[in-house]
Formats: C-alpha cells, sequence, structure tokens
C-alpha cells in the first residue's frame, strides 16, 4: 500500500482520517501488535479477550509507526499525542475496518487468489501449492495458521504490489466463518482438500461440517473454479453449474497414475504430469494432487523437482544422533489425520520400533471417546510396537490398542518420560491436538544433549 495516500488508506477502510491528512506515501505493512511498530507500520489496535489494543496506539506512535487506526474511543487522544506527519484513523470497529482495507487491497493486487480448506491438510496443501506456483508466479502463501477473521487480512496486507499469485488458507471453528473469511479474499479457486469429523462439539454432523467448508463454493464467482475430493457426496449438494469443478485423487480429474520413488506421474484431465517429491507420504501425495488442480485452475502447468517447505509441525522428521526419528506432527489433530499419520508410521518406519505418542483429539463432541479407541485399534492395526496416550481422552485408546501401552496426564510428564522409553532405530510419532501441547515432547526428545 506504499502508493496510496493518508486519504485512501482511511477511504478504503471506511475510517476517518484525525491527523497525517499531508502524509503522501501509504504504509509499506500492517501490525496488530503495537510491539512491532515501526517506521512504514500501520498498527490497527484490535480489543482483545486480555487488553485493547487501542490502547498502545501511544506507544506505536512513539516507536515511529507510520500511523494507527484505531476505535473512536482512543483516537482523538492518540490524534492529540501523534507526532506529524504519523496518521490516525479512527473507526467504529477496527477490525472490519482492517477486513476492508485488505479487501480493497486485494482488488488492487487484481491477481489470481486460491482459497484453501478442508477439515484436516490446509497448510501442507497451502504450502505444497505455493511450491508448486513459486517458480512461475510471484506467489504469496499465508504463514502457519494465519487463517481466521484476523490473520488472513493481515496475510493479503502482507503481499506485495506486484503479486501474482495469492494462495489463503481458511480456517473454520462454526457456520458462517468461511463465508466471512471468502468475502475478505473473494477467491478465483476455492479448495476443499477434504470433510471429516472436525468440530462436531460446534456442528454436531458431517453433513455440517461439509456445509460449512462448503460455503468456499458459494462465494466463488461465476466462471470460478471449485477444486474438491473425487467421491465426496457430501459436496455433491453444494456444486454449482456456473463454475467449473474440478475433481482430485482414485477416480478423480487429476489422480496418480504411478510411483516410481519420489517420481509421481499424474493424469490431469488426460493430460501426463510428472512431478518428483521427496516426501513419502500417501496423504501428502493426495495433497499434491488438490495443489496440482488449483495451480491448472489458474494457467499454472508444474513439471519436474518440487521442493517445498513445509510449516513446523507439520510431520517434519527430525533424525537424531541417538538413532531415533522423531516425526513432529503434534500441531494438531482430529481422526483422520490421526490414521493418515499412523498409516504413514507404519509405511516409512525403518527396522526399528514404532512408537506412537498420541495426545487428546478436542472438539470432537459426544462420540469423542469413540474416536480415541477407534484410533487405538488402528495403531494395532499399523503395528505400533509402543503407544503412548497422553490425556483423560487419549487414555481410551489403551484398551482398544491392547499392546504395550503407557497413559500418561499432560504433555509435561511425556516429555519426562519419553526419552527413557527410546531404543536406537526407533521411529516416534508425536501427535495430538493443539491444546495438549505435545510440542515439549518434541523438543525434549530433539533437544541437544550437553556435555557435562
Amino acid at each position: 500500500m506504499r502508493a496510496w495516500s493518508a486519504q485512501r488508506v482511511a477511504q478504503e477502510a471506511g475510517a476517518r482520517l484525525l491527523s497525517g491528512a499531508a502524509t503522501t506515501a501509504g504504509p509499506e505493512r500492517v501490525t496488530i501488535d503495537s510491539r512491532e511498530a515501526g517506521p512504514g507500520t500501520l498498527f490497527v489496535g484490535l480489543l482483545g479477550e486480555r487488553a485493547d489494543g487501542g490502547s498502545f496506539a501511544a506507544a506505536a506512535l512513539a516507536a515511529g509507526a507510520w500511523g494507527v487506526l484505531v476505535a473512536d474511543a482512543h483516537a482523538d487522544a492518540a490524534a492529540a499525542d501523534a507526532p506529524a506527519p504519523a496518521a490516525v484513523l479512527a473507526a467504529e470497529d477496527p477490525l472490519r475496518a482492517l477486513q476492508a482495507l485488505a479487501r480493497a487491497w486485494r482488488r488492487e493486487l487484481a491477481c489470481p487468489v486460491i482459497g484453501v480448506t478442508g477439515s484436516t491438510g490446509k497448510t501442507s496443501t497451502k504450502d505444497i501449492l505455493a511450491a508448486l506456483l513459486a517458480p512461475h508466479l510471484r506467489t504469496v502463501a499465508s504463514r502457519e495458521n494465519f487463517n481466521t477473521e484476523i490473520g488472513l487480512p493481515l496475510e493479503l496486507l502482507r503481499a506485495p504490489a506486484g503479486t501474482e499469485a495469492l494462495v489463503l488458507e481458511m480456517g473454520m471453528r462454526g457456520p458462517g466463518q468461511i463465508a466471512e473469511l471468502a468475502a475478505i479474499a473473494e477467491p478465483d479457486v476455492g479448495l476443499i482438500i477434504n470433510v471429516g469429523p472436525v468440530h462436531l462439539e460446534l456442528l454436531g454432523s458431517l453433513a455440517a461440517i461439509a456445509a460449512a467448508k462448503a460455503e468456499l463454493i458459494a462465494a466463488l464467482p461465476p466462471g470460478g473454479t471449485a477444486v474438491i475430493p473425487a467421491r465426496e457426496p457430501l459436496l455433491d449438494g453444494h456444486r454449482r453449474a456456473d463454475l467449473s469443478t474440478v475433481t482430485f485423487g482414485p477416480g478423480g480429474d487429476v489422480q496418480l497414475v504411478s510411483r516410481e520413488g519420489e517420481r509421481l506421474t499424474i493424469d490431469a484431465a488426460g493430460e501426463r504430469i510428472e512431478l518428483e517429491v521427496a516426501f513419502p507420504q500417501a496423504h501428502l501425495r493426495t495433497n499434491l494432487l488438490a495443489a496440482l488442480a488449483a495451480a491448472l485452475a489458474i494457467g499454472v502447468r508444474p513439471e519436474g523437482h518440487v521442493e517445498v517447505d513445509f510449516s513446523s509441525h507439520r510431520g517434519r522428521r527430525h533424525r537424531l544422533a541417538s538413532g531415533v526419528t522423531v516425526i513432529d506432527d503434534c500441531y494438531n489433530a482430529n481422526p483422520m489425520s490421526m490414521r493418515a499419520a499412523l498409516d504413514d508410521l507404519a509405511a516409512t518406519a525403518g527396522d526399528g520400533r514404532r512408537v506412537a505418542v498420541l495426545g487428546d483429539m478436542l472438539e470432537l463432541g459426544p462420540r469423542e471417546r469413540a474416536f480415541h479407541a477407534e484410533i487405538g485399534a488402528h495403531a494395532a492395526d499399523s503395528a505400533v510396537d509402543l503407544l503412548v496416550a497422553v490425556g483423560p481422552l487419549a487414555a481410551a485408546m489403551v484398551p482398544a490398542y491392547g499392546g504395550e501401552a503407557l497413559a500418561l496426564p499432560d504433555a509435561e510428564s511425556a516429555a519426562r518420560s519419553l526419552p527413557a522409553l527410546l531404543e536406537a532405530g526407533d521411529t516416534v510419532l508425536v501427535k495430538g491436538s493443539y491444546g495438549v501441547g505435545l510440542r515439549v515432547v518434541v523438543e525434549a526428545l530433539t533437544a541437544p544433549v550437553e556435555a557435562t
């Protein structure tokens, strides 16, 4: 937004410009954290659960911020203290103003926008799609978990002028949230990776989850492209005749034909495409098909080696000096992703033991203990040699597993206990819902050993 004046920024945000009218150049970046404010920064003061961001406007201006966007209640005080030529913008609802500003910037960029959602695998698919597009287009993709009504507009505003493709992850916790995000991003392509039992506690049924995800399809403009899994009946009723619908996976428009080591041959609506990828996981190959379908939808035809920089805690492997391999997949978990991770453990582990450190899966509703028991049974089917169940819900995995198992109350106790249980050659999967905090287990296993 560097080319926008302060008046233009205020206009697009639906805000009032109280000071800084003489500022001819716009901000270089936007933040909601006053600690990140500095020259070239527009600080947006949001009302949070613990603090009112507008109260930090003076600190942001003192740090040299280009300007601040705050609620009416803070605006006059900020304007009175603002050093020239800092801009002070006042809005009844700063969050809505942030979202409006992001939508205006998306229109200014005038580049293809791909929205990515799904019950599991959103971030890895987004990472793969960004890797497919980057050699061909100047691409900006969402970072980590910037997929909410706050994070998504910040990612849009992070895109510099000249961006040629935007890949935006869209998270969902209830009905209407994907629609809200799509109204900001105005995607040309909507990619739904899958529909599964996630947020059942809030939505109640798989059909309701599918409907919430399908808000992305409903938001697409006529002539846009919906990318959906093949043979997913829950999405059939949400298809639109005025869109191009592309399916991926077995029996779909984009499907895997053969695999020889890292080389994959893919049939994309009759066209053969060969890609080379280093990741061995079957679920990531499915995500690759989805990402390829979205890339083709905006006119990019990837080929050859694909180097993907996956976001943290999404299946990254650590090979330790002790001979243990740790699979860090602890960012989140649900029954679909748990099964996929256990299948991957079974398929890729070496000659040593398969160890599964599995935490609670949250927000699964009344059947939560049954879902955990099913994962215990799947661990047994996957030839897991040692199951470490972490948390009160994960304890339900142990009886269904039936093999060597240890039930621990929390992540801290697992971090203390696990190192002594492992042997050289073991492959250890660490996975659970974010709230369980299994990152401390990964940190305990991968921390360098200090000499004594």
